[in-house]
């Protein structure tokens, strides 16, 4: 017989997403509402770790929908990679009365609710990265709200550029994965968009672009880079040499993890947050959220992590017929 739940646990882990206060607010008032107690740890595993847990109600998560980061806090943790910190982990859900853990997070956080599950914690997983690159899910929570934070920032350096009619390489975030480049890039209309996914580190193709676009009268010209190519200040050097164009490289860098978070990333956080607390009451474990072909489902969390992602072909065509 599955043991019935009486307390859920709450953490985020690794890199912060606007949403994930959203997600935090439907796990406690969703537990509330079915009776649970709740109990929020801080600084993710690492606070787990040192026991930073707190009780919450009701007015723990009131007007934090709208904020950008965690108010649960974030870190990583090197000891519980180790069997030595998630044995330690468990020994210590148990102790506080946890019976089950929703964990928001990227890949790695997910690798710690899988061992927390099979250590008999169950766990549930929300994929809370705005790097998109989380195989299962077609929405990770942050994504939406990052994108538009950059597609702001570009246009606006696009209008210096174009004042001042240089070449500009934008660096987007993303790690390793080159989807905010490709939204950005179509949504900002690049003239070049740097995916690692696609790069084959041709910058002559670029250097040939660029004078191209100035023989036909351009004024400026937007690359967008993605993080996980990086290296846009020496780039652009190099560029600026080769064209005689005077070329300028903006990092974005982390603003794309703040600020308010968008109306997408507020209701699919809040409904995620509900989907775990529920799939706990059903004696789920091992589990992570998912948003697939317009429904919100769940996914063993180690099948999900084997699964591999791409940069949709059609999606990669589409911003290569819209250069000019």
């Amino acid at each position: 017989m599955t043991k019935k739940i009486k307390t859920i646990g709450v953490l985020t882990s690794g890199g912060d997403a606007p949403g994930m206060n959203a997600a935090i607010r439907a796990v406690v008032r969703t537990a509330l509402t079915k009776g649970l107690n709740v109990k929020g740890i801080m600084r993710g595993y690492a606070g787990l770790l040192k026991e930073e847990i707190i009780d919450m109600n009701g007015t723990s998560v009131s007007d934090i929908i709208q904020r950008g980061g965690t108010i649960l806090y974030t870190a990583r943790c090197e000891e519980f990679r180790h069997e030595e910190g998630q044995k330690l982990g468990a020994e210590i859900c148990r102790k506080h009365g946890i019976d089950g853990l929703v964990v928001i997070g990227g890949d790695g956080s997910f690798n710690g609710a899988c061992k927390l599950a099979n250590l008999g914690i169950n766990t549930i997983g929300l994929p809370g990265t705005i790097d998109l690159d989380i195989a299962c899910t077609d929405y990770t929570i942050g994504f939406d709200t990052a994108v538009n934070t950059a597609i702001e920032a570009i246009d606006k350096v696009r209008d210096t550029s174009t004042s001042h009619e240089r070449c500009s390489i934008i660096e987007v975030m993303g790690r390793h994965a080159g989807y905010i480049a490709l939204w950005c890039g179509i949504a900002n209309g690049a003239e070049d968009i740097l995916l690692p996914e696609r790069y084959d580190h041709d910058e002559q193709t670029l250097i040939n672009h660029i004078i191209e676009n100035r023989k036909r009268g351009k004024k400026h010209h937007i690359i967008i880079n993605a993080e996980g190519i990086g290296h846009s200040a020496a780039m652009a050097k190099r560029i600026e040499a080769a064209t005689g164009v005077e070329t300028r490289a903006t990092i974005l860098g982390h603003m794309q993890r703040g600020g308010t978070p968008t109306a997408k990333d507020r209701v699919y956080a809040s409904i995620m947050g509900a989907k775990a607390v529920d799939l706990l009451l059903e004696g789920k474990s091992n589990r992570v959220v998912a948003y697939n072909h317009g429904d919100f489902v769940d996914f063993d969390i180690n099948e999900a992590l084997a699964m591999k992602k791409d940069i949709p072909e059609y999606q990669f065509n589409v911003s290569k017929w819209l250069v000019r």
